[in-house]
């Protein structure tokens, strides 16, 4: 599997012109995309014509294996890095927090990169650089444009911390003529049109050497609806608009740009919900108060939907590892509970996941892990979510798009499989820059 990647990075590089006609990039990540959502949109009934464009003017993956776990911000990171979790240090959606009491806080700031991004090497180079709502970006200092991804409540004031955390002045600015920009909390259709209008008058002002954007809508409608729906084909062809605008102010703005689209995951039809931490209560690692909140924990699970993270408070202490061990293995046993397979150490640090995990549980594709709901939630219980991901990365069905067009790109080219930790370091060629750090490299 890894020869066939790196030859599938091989190429991908090989298709591509040398750093001495570096240009523009312009990064579209559309959360969510199977391959075969474009590959195949005529047999699918999918009308998405500017997504298609790619497939004939340009080359595509036929997929592309992600990282662990198969989630969205871990795998932007990657996307950005060209590193694995375990060095870039974004290690799920949310940060670790065993006690319950960050309010669902996730990793936005970028300062918990711990290698350069794409970002980085840009502005380094001197280039300029755009954001319009990737993850993990909130202060991201080499971005010159920058308006992040962060949430807190879905009140008004939302907009007030998203518009104090972006480039002063840059939102407002662009609302005098677009109205207002959306909530970081909007995950839906609407919310995408409305940072594609915003993006694309980025683009046409300020003309940035690299640019980022990140469309959510797909995602949240595969999670409500389910994967392979009408529901979901719908927002796919309205978020097909908003790419074709974006790709036309791109390429007005800066005509010989290189153009990507990119997903995080794949994603897998889902019903049934698995509350490790039911598990965890009744064995005394988790203890709750007279409130039913957690007060203290020998090992808490840190889910990412189709997998989850088990952090030992003394991974050092070889009483509570085999503890956690043994009530892993017979949770695993009950085929009901869901769990498809349990990874030590060693195969999570083969998967370049978490080192904080002492081990990775991997749930059955109709499975997934479910939040801290109190003292009174069940184990398994039917699952409100139609459609997840998060899955060991092995898993065909995780498999996320990559597609690129530009002068010297090979039209109609099937990549076949790549690694997504080749995508960032073939960007930055594409850019005339290099990333130091990347795990696959550019080839020469």
């Amino acid at each position: 599997m890894k020869s066939a990647m790196l030859i599938g990075s091989a190429l991908l590089v090989s298709a591509l012109p040398s750093a001495a006609s570096a240009e523009p990039v312009l990064l579209i990540s559309i959360d969510g995309l199977q391959p075969d959502d474009v590959i195949e949109a005529e047999k699918r009934g999918i009308d998405i014509p500017n997504l298609k464009r790619f497939i004939t003017q340009g080359s595509y993956a036929q997929g592309v294996r992600g990282v662990l776990p198969t989630v969205t911000y871990p795998s932007h990171a990657t996307l950005i890095t060209g590193v694995s979790p375990s060095r870039h240090g974004i290690f799920g959606n949310n940060s670790f927090d065993p006690l319950q009491i960050n309010q669902g806080g996730w990793y936005w700031y970028a300062s918990d990169f711990k290698v350069p991004t794409l970002w980085d090497v840009a502005a380094k180079a001197g280039l300029t650089t755009a954001n319009v709502h990737w993850p993990v970006s909130v202060n991201a200092s080499a971005v010159k444009w920058n308006i992040p991804q962060i949430w807190r409540t879905g009140h008004a004031d939302d907009a007030k911390l998203m518009k104090s955390l972006a480039t002063p002045g840059l939102i407002e600015s662009l609302e005098t003529q677009l109205g207002e920009y959306a909530p970081g909390i909007d995950e839906s259709i609407t919310g995408d049109e409305t940072r594609g209008k915003f993006a694309t008058a980025l683009i046409t002002r300020e003309k940035p050497y690299f640019t980022t954007v990140y469309l959510t809508a797909l995602d949240h409608e595969q999670h409500e609806k389910g994967p392979d729906t009408a529901a979901a084909h719908a927002v796919l062809k309205r978020i097909d608009a908003v790419v074709g605008k974006i790709i036309a102010a791109q390429m007005a703005a800066q005509p010989d740009s290189f153009i990507a689209v990119v997903s995080d995951h794949g994603f897998s039809k889902v019903d049934t919900e698995v509350n490790l931490y039911r598990a965890f209560i009744d064995a005394g690692l988790i203890v709750l108060d007279v409130n039913g909140k957690i007060k203290d924990w020998e090992a808490s699970p840190w889910n990412s939907g189709g997998s989850s993270a088990i952090v030992l408070k003394r991974p050092s202490d070889p009483a509570l590892r085999a503890r956690v061990s043994g009530l892993l293995a017979q949770l695993k046993a009950d085929p009901k509970n869901g769990i498809a397979e349990i990874a030590a150490e060693s195969k999570v640090a083969e998967y370049g996941a978490n080192p904080q995990a002492s081990f990775y549980v991997g749930f059955a594709p109709n499975a997934y892990a479910g939040s801290f709901k109190g003292a009174a939630a069940p184990l398994i219980s039917p699952s409100a979510s139609k459609g997840t991901h998060g899955y060991f990365p092995d898993k065909p069905f995780m498999r996320s798009s990559f597609m690129i067009m530009g002068k010297g790109i090979q039209k109609g080219r099937n990549l076949g499989e790549i690694d997504m930790r080749a995508i960032a370091p073939t960007l930055a060629k594409a850019m005339g820059l290099t990333l130091p750090d990347a795990e696959v490299p550019a080839i020469k």
